[in-house]
């Protein structure tokens, strides 16, 4: 399952883990979002021990996805070493989210 962050916990979690982090920003009730979310929790066996796998909801929270300027959902944000390192395309399959994060 894949864990919620929010603005508040969002830089200790970011900073502290040892694996690059994948955040999904949504909404409830974006299909899109949704449909993303699927594809990341099939990631999220693949992938485990690689990336850790996060979702912001921007309708609860505003800080973050302001300073990276999220204007349009779902949008994946990649961190490495606890710092933003590059968007990375909003849909997908989770083969092809998968192929994109082993290009780093």
């Amino acid at each position: 399952m894949i864990v919620d962050v929010t603005d508040r916990d969002f830089d200790s979690v970011v900073e502290q883990s040892t694996v690059p982090v994948l955040v999904e920003f949504w909404k409830p009730g974006c299909g899109n979002c949704r449909a993303l979310l699927r594809e990341l929790e099939k990631l999220e066996v693949d992938a485990t021990g690689e990336v850790l796998i996060m979702k912001m909801n921007v309708e609860e929270n505003f800080q973050i996805p302001a300073e990276l300027e999220v204007r349009s959902l779902p949008a994946l944000a990649l961190y490495c070493q606890g710092a933003f390192e590059r968007f990375i395309g909003g849909m997908g399959t989770s083969e092809e989210i998968l192929k994109q994060l082993r290009l780093m």
